[in-house]
């Protein structure tokens, strides 16, 4: 029968600690499990964690290529089968498109960056669109739906 006063843990369970540096009895006397030389047997050793020991570092052998402009523009792509379910399900306020009702409905992530309208898809709403960019193609079936296209 198993009783507080007599719980044991499993057998293996428990081992005991290395303790090292405590004479030539414990097995990890004199050098303390340090080795014999070098920078880590000193006393205050250390160093960073992607320290090579002197070779050339690993950031360094590795060859670098490419290039990523700072100042490149990355547009939004708001498509015009995005346009007409807003049309389809009532979205628009005075049959326009605007950012605010872009970002509200998901089609955007953030008003920060510029909108390029693209012509995938079609369009029967007469609706007014506002966007930064448009494609040819955009603007060629928003006009043939009886709609424009006004450049923020």
């Amino acid at each position: 029968m198993s009783y507080l006063s007599n719980l044991k843990p499993a057998k293996g369970a428990v081992k005991k600690r290395k303790r090292v540096a405590r004479g030539a009895g414990s097995g990890h006397g004199k050098t303390a499990t340090r080795g014999s030389n070098g920078q880590m047997s000193r006393s205050g050793a250390n160093h960073r964690a992607w320290f090579e020991g002197g070779q050339m570092p690993i950031q360094r052998r590795v060859p670098k290529f490419g290039f990523t402009p700072p100042f490149k523009i990355y547009y939004q792509a708001v498509n015009l089968y995005d346009i007409q379910k807003l049309a389809d399900a009532g979205r628009l306020v005075e049959n326009t498109v605007t950012i605010e009702i872009l970002l509200q409905t998901g089609i955007i992530s953030t008003p920060n960056r510029p909108i390029k309208v693209l012509g995938t898809g079609d369009l029967s709403a007469a609706v007014t669109v506002n966007g930064h960019q448009f494609s040819k193609s955009a603007i060629e079936k928003i006009e043939a739906a009886g709609g424009k296209t006004v450049t923020i």
